[in-house]
C-alpha cells in the first residue's frame, strides 16, 4: 500500500462529484437509509434504545417528508445498533417495523476477553434477536502478523452467529498501517465476513476516508477474485451531512451504484441523523434551524 498516494486520491473524493438542490437531498435520504443508528455508551437504558428505535422509524419529521414527497414511503434507517444488554429492548421496540438489530459484541471495544467468552456473546446477542452481529478483532493478531490465528477466530465468530450478518470490526486506528488494514480486510473476507467495519468509535483514530479508501480497494480486489460482494461500514467520527456525502461519493467512485444500497453500505453513527436533518429542512425551507431543534436520537 502507497499512503500518499492513498491520501492523495481521498482528497480529491469530495471533490470530484458537485452534488446540489434535489440532487443532494436524495443523497442524504439515501445516507439516512444505510445509517446504523447507534448507542454504545455506559450509561444506555432501556428508555434511551426505546428512543432511538422511535428515531430510527421516523427519522425525518412528517413535514418534511411530506415537502420532499416521501410520505408514501418514508425512509427508515438501516439498522439500530446497541450493546448485548439493550438488545431484548430494541427487539420490542421495533417488533413492528422491518429495522434489524445489531448487536457489538466479542468484548468490544477492546476485544481482549478470552474466545469462549466471545463466542458465548455473540450467541447470546442472536438467541435474543439481533440479526447482525459487529465483532472486533484480537489487534495483536493483526499487529504481529499471525494471520491464521485471526482468520480461525473470525470463523468461529461467524458460526457463532449462525443466520445473523457479521460484521468485522478492524479498529483500523490502532492497526498502525495501511497495508496491515488491507491485510486485514481481506482475512476478515476470507473468514466469512458480511461486511467489513473500520473502527468501534473509541479509537484515537477511527474512520478516514485514505482508510477507507484502504478497505473499499480490498472489497474491490477480493470481490474480483471470488465474485462475492461484501459490505463496508466506517464508523467513528462521522458527524455531519458532509461527511455522510464524502463516503456515499466514496463508494459510487470505487465500487459503483449497486453499493450505494444498505444491503452493502452502511454508516456507523449517533449524532449524523440530526445534521442530515437538519440540512433536508434547510432544503425544503430555505431556512437553518438550531441544532437544538432536531433530536439527536
Amino acid at each position: 500500500m502507497n499512503t500518499s498516494a492513498a491520501e492523495r486520491r481521498a482528497a480529491t473524493l469530495p471533490a470530484r462529484r458537485s452534488v446540489k438542490k434535489d440532487y443532494q437531498a436524495a443523497w442524504l435520504v439515501r445516507a439516512i437509509q444505510c445509517i446504523d443508528l447507534t448507542t454504545l455508551a455506559g450509561d444506555d437504558t432501556a428508555a434511551r434504545v426505546h428512543r432511538l428505535c422511535a428515531k430510527a422509524m421516523r427519522p425525518l419529521r412528517d413535514d418534511i417528508v411530506e415537502k420532499l414527497g416521501l410520505a408514501a414511503a418514508p425512509p427508515q434507517v438501516g439498522a439500530v445498533c446497541v450493546y448485548p444488554a439493550m438488545v431484548p429492548h430494541a427487539v420490542k421496540a421495533l417488533a413492528r417495523s422491518t429495522i434489524p438489530v445489531a448487536s457489538v459484541a466479542t468484548g468490544f471495544p477492546a476485544g481482549l476477553t478470552p474466545l469462549p467468552v466471545r463466542l458465548a456473546e455473540i450467541r447470546w446477542a442472536v438467541d435474543h434477536g439481533a440479526r447482525e452481529i459487529d465483532i472486533v478483532i484480537f489487534r495483536e493478531q493483526v499487529l504481529k502478523q499471525e494471520w491464521q490465528a485471526l482468520y480461525d477466530e473470525i470463523a468461529a465468530m461467524r458460526e457463532a452467529c449462525g443466520e445473523a450478518h457479521l460484521k468485522t470490526i478492524l479498529a483500523t486506528g490502532d492497526l498502525k498501517t495501511l497495508r496491515n488494514v488491507y491485510k486485514a480486510s481481506m482475512v476478515a473476507m476470507q473468514a466469512g465476513a458480511d461486511f467489513i467495519k473500520t473502527s468501534t468509535g473509541k479509537e484515537d483514530v477511527n474512520a478516514t476516508l485514505p482508510v477507507s479508501l484502504t478497505m473499499v480497494r480490498a472489497l474491490r480486489d477480493y470481490g474480483e477474485q471470488t465474485g462475492h460482494k461484501i459490505g463496508f461500514k466506517p464508523a467513528g467520527g462521522l458527524r455531519t451531512a458532509k461527511d455522510a456525502m464524502n463516503w456515499l461519493i466514496l463508494m459510487k467512485e470505487e465500487l459503483g451504484r449497486r453499493w450505494l444500497e444498505p444491503d452493502l453500505f452502511r454508516i456507523g453513527a449517533s449524532s449524523l441523523l440530526a445534521d442530515i436533518e437538519r440540512q433536508l429542512e434547510h432544503h425544503v425551507t430555505g431556512r437553518y434551524a438550531a441544532l437544538s431543534h432536531h433530536a439527536l436520537a
